[in-house]
């Protein structure tokens, strides 16, 4: 096995804690009170919720967090339709609206 596959595969294996040596021995102590020390700093229970912080971030967690709907859909084709009519206006009806065809 490749290096780079050993160490992607070590992120998904924890650290061997409490391994048979260590259980008994008094020369780990020291080194298994570091590893329990530093398990018992991480936070418990569930994450805090994330609040968004721009607009981007605000339309997403709006209409497609917790509970998701069309509205995107809707946005998407009302923004087309009013780029289609600029572009309609800009190439061919501004010179249509003073002078008659």
């Amino acid at each position: 096995m490749s290096y780079i596959a050993r160490r992607a595969l070590s992120t998904l294996i924890p650290p061997k804690i409490a391994s048979p040596s260590a259980i008994g021995g008094a020369q780990d102590a020291v080194r298994m009170q570091r590893v329990v020390n530093f398990y018992e700093k991480l936070p418990r229970g569930p994450a805090p919720k994330r609040q968004p912080k721009g607009p981007l971030e605000w339309y997403q967690h709006r209409y497609m967090g917790e509970n998701p709907s069309a509205m995107p859909l809707l946005h998407l084709i009302g923004g087309i339709t009013l780029l289609g009519y600029s572009f309609n206006y800009y190439f061919h009806l501004r010179h249509h609206k003073n002078n008659a065809h």
